[in-house]
Parts: C-alpha cells; sequence; structure tokens
C-alpha cells in the first residue's frame, strides 16, 4: 500500500506529528509511506518539497504572507490563527496522478493546499486534524460552545456581534461547504477533536476514527536524572518543574497566565523549587515568581528534549485547549509525570493519579496543588513516572499506532469510488 503524506506546517506540533507518523511507517512492510513538504528539514530521501524550482521557492517564501491577507478584512473581538487558503502550491492533479493508493493530508494551510484543490482530490483521502481549523471558517481555534458558529453554521445571525468589517470566516466556511462534496475519512488524535468534528454542521455525517500521534518510545525514554541535569547545565539537587511551548508566554491559549500564580505559590511552599521553560528565549523583562526560572530557548532535535523531559520532576500543560498535546506525551515516554487541565485533548494523555494529574479547569490554585502532589512524595513519584512511561508505550509507540492507521487506509480503499 503506498501513501503519501502532504503537510505545510513547517515548525509547529503539525509538522512534527505529520513527519512522525511517516517515519513510523518505515517500520511496517505493508506500508510504503512518503511526504510532500513545504519545507524540508532534513536528508530523507522518502521526503519531497512540493517544487525545487528556484522561482517557485521564491514564490513559495512569499505565498504564505499573500494567503493570509484576506483575513486582515475582518475585524475579530478574539484573535486566533487564521487561515482563508485560497492559493495552493499544490494541484489536485498533481496529486490524482500520482502513483498513491491513499492521500493523507494533515496542517495545508499558508498557501500550501487551498480548499477548492482539496475539493478536486479524486484519490481516496485521509485526513489527520491537528487543529479545529478543517471544520471551521478561518480559524484554527475556536470556543467549544453549544452555539459555536462550526456547530450551527457560519449565518450573519451567528455571528459574534462584536466582530467588524467583512466576514472572512463566514466566506471560508461557505467554500469548504461548496468545494468538499464527497467526505473524507478524518482521523482525530483525541476522542474530544472527534467530538467536535463529529457536532459540527459540516462533518458530522463524515466518517471520523481516533488514532492518538505516534511517538518513537525508544528515543523519548527515561534517562538518570542527575546525568540529565548535569548535561543541560541544571541544578542537580532543585524540584524542577517543566513548561514548554513554540511562544508559549506568548499565546494566550498555552495558559502561561495561569501557570504564573501556581508558580508563584509553589515558590511559597517548595522553597527550592525551579522553572525551567522552553520554546521561546528569556523575555526582556522576565516576571517574578519567587523562583529562579530557567530559559532554555528553542530546542529542535528530539535528543535534547528527551534529556530535558529526563531532568524534570514535573511537566506542567497550562492550556485552555489542546488537540492532543505531544510535549505531554512526549514527558510521559520519558517517565516524567504530567499536570494539567481537566480539558480537551490533555484528559486522553493523562491519567489522573495515575500518571499525573488533572486540574479544575481553569484554577490556578488547582493547578499548584497538583504540582505540589506531584512532589510531595517521592515514592509515589516513581510510581507515577513508571506508569506514565507504561502509558506512552502502550498507546502511542509505533507498534500501537501505525496498525491503527494501516485499518484506517484499508477500509478509506475499500469505499466505492475511493
Amino acid at each position: 500500500m503506498k501513501v503519501i503524506h502532504y503537510s505545510g506546517d513547517s515548525i509547529g506540533g503539525a509538522a512534527r506529528a505529520a513527519l512522525r507518523l511517516h517515519q513510523a511507517m518505515q517500520s511496517n512492510t505493508e506500508i510504503q509511506s512518503s511526504m510532500v513538504v513545504r519545507h524540508k528539514m532534513n536528508d530523507d530521501w522518502r521526503i519531497a518539497m512540493h517544487s525545487e524550482n528556484r522561482l517557485e521557492n521564491f514564490y513559495g517564501q512569499i505565498r504564505p504572507i499573500i494567503d493570509r491577507l484576506p483575513a486582515r478584512l475582518q475585524h475579530n473581538a478574539q484573535i486566533v490563527p487564521r487561515s482563508p487558503a485560497w492559493l495552493s502550491a499544490i494541484s489536485a492533479k498533481e496529486m490524482n496522478q500520482t502513483d498513491a493508493d491513499v492521500i493523507n493530508l494533515h496542517w495545508i494551510c499558508s498557501g500550501f493546499l487551498s480548499i477548492e484543490e482539496i475539493g478536486k482530490i479524486t484519490k481516496p483521502v485521509v485526513w489527520t486534524l491537528h487543529d479545529m481549523w478543517p471544520f471551521c471558517g478561518a480559524e484554527h481555534l475556536a470556543e467549544d460552545a453549544d452555539q459555536a458558529r462550526w456547530r450551527v453554521g457560519y449565518t450573519q445571525a451567528s455571528r459574534n456581534p462584536q466582530d467588524r468589517w467583512i466576514d472572512i470566516d463566514r466566506w471560508v466556511w461557505r467554500r469548504k461547504q461548496k468545494a468538499w462534496k464527497r467526505p473524507m475519512h478524518i482521523v482525530t488524535p483525541s476522542r474530544w477533536l472527534a467530538e467536535c468534528a463529529r457536532s459540527s454542521a459540516l462533518m458530522r455525517n463524515w466518517e471520523i476514527t481516533v488514532v492518538p500521534n505516534v511517538l518513537d518510545t525508544n528515543r523519548y525514554k527515561p534517562i538518570q536524572k542527575s546525568l540529565a541535569r548535569e548535561v543541560l547545565g541544571l541544578p542537580l539537587n532543585a524540584k524542577l518543574i517543566l513548561f514548554g511551548a513554540i511562544r508559549g508566554t506568548q499565546l494566550s491559549y498555552k495558559g502561561w497566565d495561569l501557570l504564573q500564580p501556581a508558580l508563584a505559590h509553589i515558590a511559597e511552599h517548595i522553597p527550592n523549587a525551579h522553572a525551567i521553560i522552553f520554546g521561546q528565549g528569556a523575555p526582556k523583562n522576565p516576571p517574578s515568581l519567587g523562583m529562579p526560572l530557567h530559559w532554555m530557548g528553542h530546542l529542535h532535535d528530539d535528543a535534547t528534549l528527551a534529556l530535558l523531559y529526563g531532568a524534570a520532576d514535573v511537566m506542567v500543560v497550562p492550556s485552555r485547549q489542546e488537540s492532543f498535546c505531544q510535549t505531554a506525551s512526549e514527558a510521559h515516554a520519558c517517565g516524567c509525570p504530567v499536570v494539567a487541565f481537566n480539558v480537551t485533548g490533555l484528559r486522553d494523555v493523562v491519567e489522573h493519579g495515575q500518571t499525573g494529574y488533572l486540574a479544575e479547569p481553569y484554577s490556578s490554585e488547582d493547578l499548584a496543588k497538583g504540582i505540589e502532589w506531584v512532589l510531595a512524595d517521592d515514592g509515589r513519584h516513581a510510581r507515577l513516572s513508571a506508569q506514565a512511561r507504561e502509558r506512552a508505550v502502550r498507546l502511542w509507540s509505533h507498534e500501537a499506532v501505525v496498525p491503527q492507521y494501516l485499518e484506517v487506509y484499508q477500509r478509506v480503499m475499500e469505499v466505492p469510488g475511493g
């Protein structure tokens, strides 16, 4: 079976999830996996850029900027990432002419693949969702409410009265409704995202399967804590609390504002606690939280990330919304318990009381309580760490995830007409 993955994300979590799935499939003899990306970041010969032409590569640099321009015609009360997806670097004709048995779409915005071209794909399609964009308007994130526009439809009546100018979200949603006449098979990494897709006006009649994001549990594995700290230059005898995401302190949905009061509380009760922040460098004016803050910057390789998880005593994910949360699953694979809010895709990663702590949304006080609970007892911490590792291998390893995708591909190929 030949599968081609299409991924327009370059550095985000969606890009990592798509690449990991492609790499995991190399170990399965029933699948020949290849990949087409917007920007190639490694030397895997099975991964190709959508064009090697110099002129096209130049246009590829400015296409994402041009593709986002219509979003500026709309003034929104809530600022979230948006993609109009009206430009396309790839044509459906190219995709239909490949020898693939299945096309697996991932994050395809920023001028990589347009809404209209997606609708022209005639080969069997599996679409792995990494956020809410495919069933929303232009938004990648949206409120999970009973009367949310993605649930009831993007009418004039459903628009937020505080939004102004042209309703770009409605324009994008109606283009999807018009172009996607043939339902595609949707894969979501969490039950929450699947429930959202099933209740959406756009995808409520589509087939949806939950398959978690895959992880190389031979690469992400426990390491001696003292060794990891020595290599990274972190204090050997402190209680290390880890937080990380790309621009995590700048994006409201990542919950840095909710974590700060929790850390300030911890500083008063655990004198030797330190916070480790990765995904960005130190800001010009770092907050004063009563404990040392170590800013690790952007970490791009798995080896350093695994060391960091191994060095930490607890990983905290204070996000308001996560489709799955790969930092949490990575931490678990390295034997690091996770404290998070009991919301969205995080409920599929953390098992409350067994591999970490799920706090009451969105209580900084209960978040601090969870961190203290994980750190308070060495015996309990050792049990949580062992169970976190066991959960990661059982649910997210290559051996656990790839067969689930193979089953989805086989079902899609059996559907008459692709």
